[in-house]
């Protein structure tokens, strides 16, 4: 009987422990792992708010961050944005280390602040190699190296380079051209070769992450890895005899250690600024970011700067026109405030203008307007008349022209609502205009942006740079006008006879091959330029996945129920434009 009751209580107590385990919470997640993020910012006052703004936004727990943040020899207000910045974001950190230096102003042997002196590359190095120490004697797990005028615009990228479990590795950054954060091969001299690899990498026709001999710039280190501990930014290493370069010194420290460097491509991380020339000064490298961060806003994602950082107000100016239009929908809210937002950066300033929404008139409206048709006009590569996308493309620069002649301006620019601006725009049509004036030159108009047709036929203009009179083109994205062209447009009564306002155009400069078209108007006498190269592109081509037309997407003007695509005219693609023979009333007839 005792026995019997001891078994029972022995299995009692048993279940009592088992039902009292069942009721612990289970172990807490792991943590993720600390970083450290290295800020070296020199004369970055251009583009500093914006790589804060960036870094403050990742997807990354700050109380696993420590910054680590130096700056040094600046002639602008870089030390003064740092401070503001880390003087509230130190409470989200970890660990703030702050390493000002004021004065010098510049190296020595400096001719400017993109030259580079050994003595610069000497103390930058130095500088990697300190926060290098601060990471190590933290027990950091991984160290973010990001140049500050590296926007990091994807708020996962940190989380990302860390999945991929490499010792360095870079995220590929973009710029608008052909300049990335890597290079693909490298000479028995350590300098850049350029390789097969290089393209298909950086214009993302391959995906991945790939070995490389060098990142640069932004880079993410595993300080965890057994190799990362013979890594050094400085003294270079012992059999060190390539260029006295810190990127350079460091890719052959990996190469000593048997550490691989990797470049990352799988999505899109963020933008570089391309570097300066010796002798560009800071003002060229705040336009040569703004560039980079209009570019930015089309391709996403945007970069926007920090919410802790005070900006100054932008003092726009007309650029010395009477007046700047721009040319928006109300239903595309998203284009007028892209175009707003570059307009405000590039400093220029703009009036909108609502544009007429031709989907919006029926065929009474189009009538009542005076609206009629060019006699024999069809589109040269689907046979379809206008649309009405175009009658409203036409009568919203038509009042415009009108404005320029009632108000009795000078000169207008004008800006339709999907174009990208090429670098330094602001100052290049500032230059143009004032050349055009010291030569009095003769003009009713200058294409800034268009689609040419004949490039080759266009002669440049005497004692004015990149000027060229206009040949056959597509689009008007963006053209300057006179008050004696835009009273020469209106002359011409274009609202009785119609076609596209792109088509209209050639035929005032008397340029288009369609000799039918051009007997409807007999003073053909505008005196039409174009910019060479072009200051503004569009944003999007016809079959991007971004694009939208709303002249090209539309209905037939005096048929509602006949709906038309980009695919009824080819001008909207990318790349050259058809033959003039192609508009030719014989190719129309056989249509």
């Amino acid at each position: 009987m005792l026995i019997h009751v001891l078994v029972v209580a022995a299995l009692t107590s048993r279940a009592a422990c088992y039902f009292i385990e069942e009721k612990f919470p289970e172990e807490s997640g792991m943590q993720p792992p600390t970083v450290v993020i290295a800020i070296i910012a020199r004369n970055a006052a251009h583009s500093l708010p914006y790589y804060l703004g960036a870094l403050e936004r990742l997807n990354y727990p700050k109380d696993r961050i420590s910054v680590w943040a130096a700056t040094d020899h600046n002639s602008d207000n870089t030390t003064a944005i740092l401070r503001e910045w880390l003087t509230v974001m130190q409470r989200f950190y970890h660990y703030v280390e702050w390493r000002p230096m004021d004065q010098p102003t510049s190296y020595a042997g400096e001719f400017g602040p993109k030259h580079w002196p050994n003595s610069r590359y000497e103390y930058v190095m130095k500088l990697k190699q300190a926060a290098l120490n601060f990471a190590r004697k933290r027990w950091a797990d991984y160290i973010l190296y990001a140049d500050t005028d590296n926007i990091l615009t994807n708020p996962e990228t940190l989380n990302l380079m860390i999945a991929e479990n490499k010792s360095v590795i870079a995220p590929m950054l973009d710029s608008p051209g052909a300049y990335s954060n890597f290079w693909c091969g490298i000479t028995p001299q350590g300098y850049y070769r350029r390789t097969a690899e290089y393209f298909p990498t950086r214009y993302r026709h391959r995906h991945g992450c790939y070995p490389v001999p060098m990142v640069h710039s932004t880079l993410l280190l595993d300080l965890r890895k057994e190799g990362m501990k013979k890594l050094a930014f400085y003294p270079p290493h012992e059999d060190y005899s390539w260029p006295y370069d810190d990127i350079i010194v460091f890719s052959f420290s990996c190469r000593a250690a048997e550490v691989q460097m990797y470049v990352c491509n799988k999505e899109r991380y963020g933008y570089l600024n391309v570097p300066g020339k010796p002798h560009f000064t800071l003002e060229d490298d705040r336009l040569n970011f703004v560039h980079v961060q209009l570019e930015s806003l089309i391709d996403g994602p945007a970069m926007y700067p920090s919410r802790y950082v005070h900006m100054f107000p932008k003092q726009r100016d007309l650029v010395g026109f009477d007046e700047i239009y721009l040319i928006n929908l109300r239903r595309r809210p998203d284009r007028r405030d892209r175009m707003l937002y570059s307009l405000n950066e590039l400093e220029v300033d703009v009036k909108v203008v609502d544009a007429i929404d031709g989907n919006a008139l029926n065929s009474s409206d189009i009538k009542f307007l005076g609206v009629d048709l060019l006699p024999g006009y069809y589109d040269p590569f689907s046979g379809r008349t206008l649309t009405k996308g175009e009658v409203g493309c036409f009568l919203s620069h038509y009042y415009i022209w009108k404005e320029v002649v009632d108000m009795q301006m000078d000169k207008a620019l004008i800006f339709e609502d999907d174009v990208r601006f090429e670098a330094n725009f602001k100052r290049r049509v500032l230059r143009l205009m004032e050349e055009v004036e010291q030569v009095e030159l003769d003009w009713d108009l200058i294409y800034l942006g268009r689609k040419q047709v004949n490039p080759g036929k266009e002669v440049a203009v005497e004692n004015v740079r990149n000027l060229v009179v206009a040949d056959y083109s597509y689009w008007t994205l963006s053209y300057a006008i006179s008050q004696q062209g835009a009273q020469k447009l209106l002359n011409a009564e274009p609202l009785s006879k119609m076609l596209p306002v792109d088509e209209f155009l050639p035929i005032m400069y008397d340029k288009h091959p369609n000799e039918d078209y051009k007997s409807h108007f007999l003073n053909r006498n505008l005196q039409a330029f174009s910019t060479r190269p072009l200051l503004v592109q569009p944003c999007h081509y016809a079959g991007d996945p971004e694009w939208v037309s709303d002249t090209e997407t539309s209905t037939l003007w005096d048929d509602d129920s006949v709906r038309t695509d980009w695919r009824g005219s080819h001008k909207t693609l990318k790349g050259a434009a058809p033959p003039p023979e192609m508009l030719s009333a014989s190719y129309r007839d056989e249509l």
